[in-house]
């Protein structure tokens, strides 16, 4: 792919509508593969390096990563930014340059969507988002995976999102289950609810694939015979000192027994994790027998594979 001046075009994934429905097919396909024969796949084999950086507290983003950059016969080339202190110490754009002369990737987890952005703007490589205050993209692919290995396939089905509208999991499910052509529900008060753009970007995906986008703050109607329940904790990173204040709002919104009651009798429910019980969602809820959240964190590892190596086959380099 080139752009208008004649030079390559890099693909990255710094949102999920940065891939098209059929894209996001080809990934989820890949990622499958790659479940299937966990070691038959080695786009990395060199190996070439992969970094992976951290503005923000991690568990499954750095393990999955890590693992998955190994498994695909690469070098996970994990730094602190912290001690990096990127765009403080050194500008993103320096920081990108230097990265894209020695790894064949950048991952990272950082705050402002505009960072990730800058940074892909001047790396030369792909560029993954791994979580940004605005949206969580490869949590969503994983999450895609799981759906569709318990259900057979993702259109027409009925995804719920509760809690915090305004938060990334909401946006990326919006814009990710959208390309998928399922029926986007987010319920969430009404002082939470996504960015203008980014539903009326889902809105226009959905009426492409035959999808369908729904915010409401009536959380018994969004239940209403959902295929699928998910949530996420009320307080984000960065909103800790908010918490008090948040969690009054969202009580209304907890994914519990009634929840669960209201949707579909084999509803999947989801959790993107770290989980606070009692809270967002009910003990009884996440270990229970409709949860799929263990096999949807395991699911980061291969819908990271997947499109680690879609990304690289895009770019020039051929699986």
């Amino acid at each position: 792919m080139t752009g208008a001046d004649g030079a390559a075009t890099v693909r990255h994934f710094l949102r999920d509508d940065d891939i098209d429905p059929a894209e996001q097919t080809s990934v989820l396909d890949l990622a499958a593969a790659m479940k299937a024969d966990r070691h038959g796949h080695r786009p990395l084999a060199g190996p070439q390096t992969v970094a992976v950086l951290f503005d923000k507290p991690t568990l499954r983003t750095q393990l999955s990563f890590s693992v998955g950059i190994a498994e695909l016969g690469g070098h996970p080339m994990v730094l602190d930014s912290r001690l990096a202190n990127i765009g403080v110490r050194e500008s993103i754009a320096d920081t990108a340059r230097v990265l894209g002369r020695q790894a064949a990737a950048v991952v990272w987890r950082t705050y402002g969507q505009e960072r990730i952005d800058e940074m892909a703007a001047h790396a030369g490589v792909p560029v993954v988002n791994a979580l940004t205050d605005s949206f969580h993209p490869c949590q969503v692919l994983a999450d895609l995976l799981t759906v569709r290995e318990h259900r057979g396939h993702l259109a027409g089905r009925t995804l719920t999102y509760l809690g915090d509208g305004a938060n990334n999991m909401a946006q990326s499910y919006l814009l990710g289950g959208a390309s998928a052509g399922m029926h986007v529900r987010i319920g969430s008060p009404a002082a939470y609810t996504p960015d203008v753009q980014v539903l009326a970007d889902a809105r226009r995906i959905a009426a492409a694939t035959g999808g369908s986008v729904v915010v409401t703050d009536d959380p018994a109607a969004a239940c209403e015979q959902a295929d699928v329940l998910a949530t996420d904790t009320w307080v984000s990173m960065g909103q800790e000192s908010e918490a008090a204040d948040r969690a009054a709002p969202f009580v209304a919104f907890a994914l519990d027994e009634t929840a669960v009651a209201r949707a579909t009798d084999d509803v999947l429910v989801l959790h993107c994790l770290p989980a606070y019980r009692g809270s967002e969602v009910a003990t009884a809820v996440i270990d229970g027998p409709h949860s799929v959240v263990w096999d949807e964190a395991e699911n980061r590892l291969h819908a990271q594979k997947g499109l680690l190596a879609w990304l690289l086959e895009q770019n020039g380099d051929p699986t």
